[in-house]
């Protein structure tokens, strides 16, 4: 079990070094263009939640990250053994993704986010995030997969029987 909380640990390390160069190096609003016009480096600020939404509810981030984190906490050990390594993993990922930001709010009452992206093809100007925000994400997606996976093993050993 150890190993995947080094997940969680590991995950909340890089994204708190990535948010300090940025916060140490950058100015609130520049722009470090690294792959022109798709990626950037975009120094930002942001108070509310995803993309954004409920600017300032500080009181209520802390509530739901609390409530989330003690949730994780319970299913890993819970559900964990039998849910398999990839669940282990995805709640270890949402783990250190909810802390790092988190940490930024108990902090700097603000998280930092700094990942600009356009999407091709499209031209969609994905909202900006931070890696504590990618590890949420992957996490939700890898959680997503696993319940998936287990619907369709639990129908095919209803249909076996």
């Amino acid at each position: 079990m150890l190993f995947y909380y080094a997940i969680a640990a590991a995950l909340v390390i890089i994204d708190q070094w990535t948010k300090w160069l940025v916060v140490r190096y950058m100015e609130v609003g520049e722009r470090i263009t690294v792959l022109d016009p798709y990626l950037a480096i975009l120094s930002h600020r942001n108070r509310g939640a995803a993309w954004g939404m409920l600017q300032g509810q500080m009181w209520l981030f802390y509530i739901v990250t609390v409530v989330v984190v003690a949730g994780i906490l319970y299913y890993f050990h819970k559900h964990g053994k039998e849910g398999g390594a990839g669940f282990r993993v995805s709640l270890m990922m949402l783990l250190g993704g909810a802390l790092g930001n988190f940490i930024d709010r108990l902090r700097m009452g603000e998280v930092v986010d700094f990942v600009d992206v356009l999407v091709p093809v499209i031209g969609y100007d994905f909202p900006i995030f931070n890696v504590a925000d990618a590890a949420l994400t992957i996490g939700v997606i890898l959680l997503i997969v696993h319940m998936l996976l287990e619907e369709l093993k639990e129908k095919r050993k209803k249909k076996e029987s």
